[in-house]
C-alpha cells in the first residue's frame, strides 16, 4: 500500500513537468511530419480537383520546400497541419499522463481504450475537417465555400476509421504478428506502421466521395460519381498511405519515444 501511495505522491507532483513534456514531444513529432504530409494532402486536392497531376503537383511543392524552405514552413497550408497533428499528439498524451496519474501507473504508460479513441477522435477529426475545407478553397479550381453536410460526415468517418486504426488497433494487432518479426523490429513498431496504412484502402473512398461532393456540387448522376471515385482510388490510396505513415507511424513513434525518454529522466 505504501509503494501505491508513494507512486501517486510522485506522479502528482511531477504532473506540472510530465505536461511540458507531453507537449514538447507533439510539437517536435508534428513539425517533422507536417511538411510531407503538406505536400501529399496538396497534391491530392489539386488532383481531385483536375488543377494540377500528383506527380505535377508533388514536384513543385518539394521544389517550393528545398528551394525555400522557411517560406513553406511558415506557409498557412502548413501551419495548419502542424496544429492538426501538433494537436493530435498531444491529446493523445494528456490521456495518457491523465491515466497514468490516476491509476498510479509509471509515467510511461500509454493506453488504447474508448477514452483515448473518444478524446483523440474529437480533436483530430474537427481539425481535420477544418484542414479539408482549408485546403479543397486552397487548391481547388472553384469558387470558396463551405463544404456540404455530406462531405463532413463522410470526412469524419474517415478520420475516425485513421485513428481507431492508428492508436487502438496496433496494441490489440502487435501480439497476433510472429514472433519472427522481432529480430528486426518490435511487433508493435510494425503495427503501428502497417495497420493506419492498409486502413486507407477503406478510406479512400469515403475522402474522394467527400470531396467530389464539393467540387461537383448539385445534382450529378451517382454512375459518374462512382466512375471518378474508382478512376482515384488507386493514386489516392497510395497517396494516404504515404501520408498517414510520416503522420501514424513516424510521427507517432517519434511522439511516443520522445515522450517515453522525457519521462524517464523526469523519474
Amino acid at each position: 500500500m505504501m509503494a501505491v501511495d508513494t507512486l501517486g505522491a510522485w506522479n502528482r507532483e511531477n504532473i506540472g513537468s510530465r505536461l511540458m513534456a507531453d507537449g514538447a514531444s507533439a510539437a517536435t513529432a508534428a513539425t517533422l511530419v507536417a511538411p510531407i504530409i503538406t505536400v501529399i494532402d496538396r497534391a491530392v486536392a489539386e488532383k481531385v480537383s483536375s488543377r494540377s497531376t500528383f506527380i505535377g503537383s508533388m514536384s513543385s511543392s518539394l521544389k517550393r520546400l528545398m528551394l525555400r524552405p522557411h517560406r513553406f514552413l511558415l506557409a498557412r497550408p502548413t501551419r495548419i497541419m502542424m496544429l492538426l497533428y501538433g494537436s493530435t499528439y498531444l491529446t493523445a498524451n494528456l490521456v495518457d499522463t491523465m491515466s497514468s496519474v490516476a491509476r498510479n501507473q509509471p509515467a510511461s504508460t500509454t493506453t488504447s481504450g474508448l477514452a483515448k479513441f473518444g478524446a483523440v477522435s474529437l480533436v483530430n477529426v474537427s481539425l481535420a475537417l477544418y484542414k479539408d475545407s482549408q485546403f479543397t478553397q486552397m487548391f481547388g479550381t472553384i469558387a470558396a465555400r463551405p463544404l456540404p453536410p455530406a462531405s463532413y460526415m463522410l470526412l469524419a468517418f474517415r478520420d475516425s476509421i485513421t485513428i481507431c486504426a492508428s492508436f487502438n488497433l496496433p496494441p490489440k494487432v502487435a501480439p497476433m504478428l510472429p514472433t519472427s518479426v522481432e529480430h528486426h523490429f518490435s511487433r508493435l513498431s510494425v503495427a503501428q506502421f502497417t495497420v493506419p496504412a492498409l486502413a486507407q484502402l477503406s478510406n479512400s473512398p469515403l475522402h474522394l466521395l467527400g470531396l467530389d461532393l464539393y467540387n461537383r456540387n448539385g445534382i450529378t448522376p451517382v454512375r459518374d460519381r462512382v466512375r471518378k471515385v474508382l478512376l482515384d482510388w488507386p493514386i489516392t490510396s497510395l497517396a494516404r498511405m504515404c501520408r498517414v505513415i510520416p503522420a501514424f507511424g513516424i510521427g507517432a513513434t517519434v511522439n511516443n519515444n520522445l515522450r517515453a525518454s522525457m519521462m524517464a529522466k523526469l523519474g
